[in-house]
C-alpha cells in the first residue's frame, strides 16, 4: 500500500505508475481516493474543532460554577451536549470514509522502481546473467518423472487415491535427496548469517491482506473452512506477519531470517496443476530469506539476496541465470523483483527456481511495521528470496546430474546429508 501523501499531492506519478503497470482500469480509483481523502479530512477538521471548543466551554463551566453562575454553567453543558452529538457523528462519518479509503488504497499497485523495463507480461522480461554452462549430454534426458519412478522415488497413483491431482509420494533416496537439499539450503543461510526459523504455516486474514494482493490471495490461498486462518503459500507470509504492529529500533536493523515451511498453493489461473510430474504442484517444501531493513539498504540487501540463490544452485552443479521482471509481471505490492532460473538439459532451456523482491514500505505499512529512530518512527522495508522451492529445485538437480545409466550422481555438498551415497542407482 502507498503512501496516501502520494495521491494528495502527486497524483499524476501514481497514475502513470499504473499505466506502467498496464492496470489501466484502476485509474479511476486516484480520484475517488482523492475526493474521499478530501472529505475525510474535512470532517477530521471539523471534529478537531469541535472538540478544541468543547474543551474551551468545559473550562468555562468551572469558572462560572465557581462564581456561582449556576444557570449559565447548564446553559454551556447543554451547548457541550450537543457538541458531543456532533463529534460523534463526525468520528463516524470519519471511521467510514478511512474503511473506504483504506480497501481502495490496498487496490493501488505500489510505485516501481526506475530501473524495472516495461512490458505487459513475463514474455517481457528481460535476462541480466548467466551463471555457468548450460550444457546437452549426448544422450537422452527422460522426463523428470520417468526418471525419479524408474529410480522407485514417485508415487502419484496413490497420492491422487488420497489427495488429488497436484500431490504426491516422494520415496526412498529421492525422498532423502528432496530433505538433503532442503537441510542443505538451511545450513547455507545460517552460514551467511541469517537466523533460522520454522514458523507458523497457518495465518490470520488480516495478515493474509498486509502481505500480498487481492489478486494473488484468490489463486494461492487454501482458506480453514469456519476459521479465520488460512494455509500459507510461502514462509515469507508468517514470517513478516511476525512484526505485525511492532516498533523496531533501528540498531536492530537489519533483521535476516531464514525459514522453512512446507507451502500449499491452490494455482489458480492459465498454467493449471502438471498431472504427471513435479513441476506445478499443490503442495512443496521451501527454504525462504526474510530481510527487514532501512530504505537506503534495501538494493543492496536485494542484490545480496539472489546472489545467495545463484551461490547456492551453482554449488549443486547447476546453470542458472537471473531474469528481470518487467512491470506488468510485477505483483502490485513488489517495487523490483527478479527470477532465478535453472537450465533444463531436457528441454534445453531455462526455468524459475527462485524469485527475489524488494517491497519497499507497502507490507511494512499495512501490517503497521515501525522503525524507531532519531527522527522519531518510520516503515521498514522488507525484502523476501527463494532459497530453495522443492520438488521444483530437486528437478534441476535430478536434470542436471543424470547419467547414461540412469543414475543420479549426488553433488558432493548433498553427500554428507546423504551419508556419504555418490550416486542413486537404478535397482
Amino acid at each position: 500500500m502507498i503512501d496516501i501523501k502520494l495521491i494528495r499531492e502527486n497524483k499524476e506519478l501514481v497514475i502513470e505508475n499504473i499505466k506502467k503497470k498496464f492496470q489501466d482500469h484502476k485509474i479511476p480509483l486516484v480520484d475517488e481516493i482523492y475526493e474521499l481523502d478530501k472529505q475525510y479530512r474535512d470532517y477530521k477538521l471539523k471534529g478537531d474543532n469541535l472538540r478544541s471548543l468543547k474543551n474551551q466551554k468545559s473550562d468555562e463551566i468551572g469558572i462560572l460554577m465557581r462564581d456561582g453562575k449556576k444557570d449559565e454553567a447548564m446553559q454551556i453543558k447543554e451547548e457541550i451536549a450537543k457538541y458531543n452529538a456532533e463529534i460523534l457523528n463526525l468520528e463516524q462519518e470519519e471511521k467510514k470514509l478511512e474503511t473506504l479509503i483504506r480497501e481502495k488504497m490496498l487496490v493501488i499497485p505500489n510505485i516501481i522502481d526506475d530501473s524495472v523495463p516495461i512490458g505487459e507480461d513475463d514474455s517481457k522480461n528481460v535476462e541480466i546473467e548467466k551463471f555457468g554452462e548450460p550444457v546437452v549430454p549426448d544422450y537422452e534426458i527422460p522426463y523428470h518423472a520417468d526418471i525419479i519412478e524408474k529410480l522407485n522415488g514417485l508415487d502419484k497413483i496413490s497420492a491422487g487415491r488420497t489427495s488429488g491431482n497436484g500431490f504426491y509420494y516422494l520415496m526412498g533416496d529421492i525422498a532423502r535427496l528432496h530433505s538433503a537439499m532442503l537441510s542443505y539450503a538451511r545450513d547455507f543461510m545460517i552460514d551467511k548469517g541469517f537466523t533460522y526459523c520454522v514458523p507458523p504455516f497457518m495465518i490470520h486474514s488480516d495478515v493474509v491482506t498486509g502481505v500480498m494482493s487481492f489478486e494473488e490471495m484468490d489463486a494461492m490461498m487454501y482458506k480453514i473452512e469456519n476459521e479465520d486462518l488460512y494455509l500459507i503459500g510461502t514462509s515469507e507470509h508468517s514470517m513478516i506477519g511476525k512484526f505485525q504492529g511492532q516498533i523496531v529500533k533501528e540498531n536492530e536493523l537489519p533483521i535476516t531470517l531464514t525459514s522453512y515451511s512446507p507451502c500449499f498453493r491452490k494455482e489458480v489461473g492459465a498454467h493449471g496443476i502438471e498431472e504427471r510430474g513435479l513441476y506445478r504442484v499443490h503442495q512443496f517444501e521451501k527454504q525462504e530469506m526474510v530481510v527487514l531493513c532501512k530504505r537506503e539498504e534495501a538494493m543492496d540487501w536485494y542484490n545480496k539476496m539472489w546472489s545467495y540463490t545463484v551461490e547456492f544452485f551453482r554449488s549443486l552443479d547447476v546453470p542458472v541465470r537471473t531474469l528481470e521482471c518487467c512491470s506488468g509481471d510485477l505483483a502490485d505490492l513488489k517495487v523490483k523483483s527478479c527470477d532465478v532460473e535453472a537450465w533444463s538439459p531436457r528441454q534445453q532451456k531455462y526455468f524459475e527456481v527462485g524469485s527475489c523482491s524488494t517491497l519497499g514500505d507497502a507490507q511494512a505499512r499495512r501490517l503497521g511495521i515501525r522503525m524507531k529512530g532519531e527522527n522519531g518512527n518510520s516503515f521498514v522495508t522488507t525484502l523476501n528470496n527463494t532459497v530453495l522451492a522443492t520438488p521444483r529445485g530437486l528437478i534441476a538437480v535430478i536434470e542436471n546430474n543424470y547419467m547414461s545409466d540412469g543414475s543420479i550422481k549426488i553433488p558432493k555438498v548433498l553427500q554428507p546429508y546423504m551419508g556419504g551415497k555418490e550416486k542413486i542407482e537404478v535397482k
